[in-house]
């Protein structure tokens, strides 16, 4: 397994994580837990390090699907999880923000007891809470460290003033946010420039676009009934059109490459810098073996202008996330 560092001075981890996250949530037909668990131990066999969950995925079942997998693997774990967002049980939709010293402390200590460890590697604040000064927030993280319950920390989804003010209080060690090619938003907004400036490692999360990028998904049929993408804009009418014609450009350019569309997206997210750890989820070990495979594809300046060619900046139609959710984002 090929690696890579995680930010100037953090850890050695593999050079693409998992994310389990849709193992547990959001896109629908959760599978099966034991299945879910091989495919962690299958990752774990070909070198992956980085395992990456959060307290509100489930909420809270992804991460005891996750402590029983790692249960007798500890020491092959790089694990991350992530506190902040706070769901309705009666509504799943219906989400707060708590970013208050608190919560931290105590939403660390719920995430080690389902998890079933003694430390949390990398701890991520998942979403900015802009009712709390991030100083406060991080300054709560780092008493985590202080306690040896968590080891590195991360954030997720912070603007570039916010990194910097969170930086100063403790050494941030990643920064998480969506990066496809159809979701570039940090290449504009200041937030990879921010953390490369700082020697921040830069964790891309859907780098396959939650899916679309394989080619694999042609209508909004092919979701489950409780598929959260079925409510997505980028998922629906006109944008959805849109963005399967650019899909189907890179579905052209990986056939002429010998492999397949998610491979090639994959790829081309490793190609934008070693400081880039991308973290693709699945729940099946079709795709994992694929995904693993992406590592084995090398992109030469020439077909990376024809991705950019047929793939721009900003090419993608919709917004990520509904508005509801947008207002949470690069706080």
């Amino acid at each position: 397994m090929k690696t890579r560092t995680l930010g100037r001075n953090g850890p050695t981890v593999s050079a693409l994580g998992l994310g389990c996250m849709g193992m547990s949530a959001f896109y629908g037909g959760r599978g099966e837990d034991a299945a879910s668990i091989a495919v962690i131990h299958r990752a774990l066999e070909r070198g992956v390090t980085l395992l990456d969950t959060a307290d509100m995925y489930g909420p809270h079942t992804n991460e005891v699907l996750v402590g029983k997998a790692i249960a007798n693997r500890r020491d092959q774990v790089f694990l991350a999880t992530k506190f902040g967002i706070k769901l309705d049980p009666d509504d799943p939709s219906v989400r707060g923000i708590d970013g208050s010293p608190a919560y931290v402390q105590a939403a660390a200590e719920a995430s080690l007891k389902r998890l079933g460890v003694d430390h949390i590697d990398l701890y991520y604040q998942h979403r900015v809470d802009p009712s709390v000064p991030i100083e406060d927030t991080v300054g709560a993280m780092a008493r985590l460290v202080e306690q040896g319950k968590v080891r590195y920390l991360g954030l997720s989804e912070a603007g570039p003033e916010t990194i910097r003010r969170a930086h100063a209080v403790h050494p941030i060690t990643a920064l998480q946010t969506e990066y496809s090619l159809w979701s570039r938003d940090p290449e504009d907004n200041g937030v990879l420039d921010t953390v490369r400036e700082l020697g921040i490692g830069f964790v891309p999360y859907s780098p396959l676009g939650r899916g679309f990028l394989t080619g694999a998904i042609r209508s909004v049929e092919d979701f489950d009934a409780d598929d959260y993408r079925r409510h997505s804009p980028r998922f629906q009418g006109d944008n959805f059109a849109a963005n399967l014609a650019l899909v189907d450009q890179v579905n052209a350019i990986a056939a002429d490459k010998g492999c397949t569309p998610g491979q090639l997206a994959l790829a081309w997210v490793l190609a934008q810098g070693e400081d880039l750890v991308p973290i693709p989820g699945t729940k099946r070990l079709q795709y994992l073996e694929e995904n693993l495979d992406a590592l084995d594809v090398h992109l030469s300046a020439a077909d990376l202008a024809a991705i950019e060619a047929v793939f721009p900046t900003n090419a993608a139609s919709g917004t990520r996330y509904p508005e509801t959710m947008m207002s949470s984002l690069s706080r």
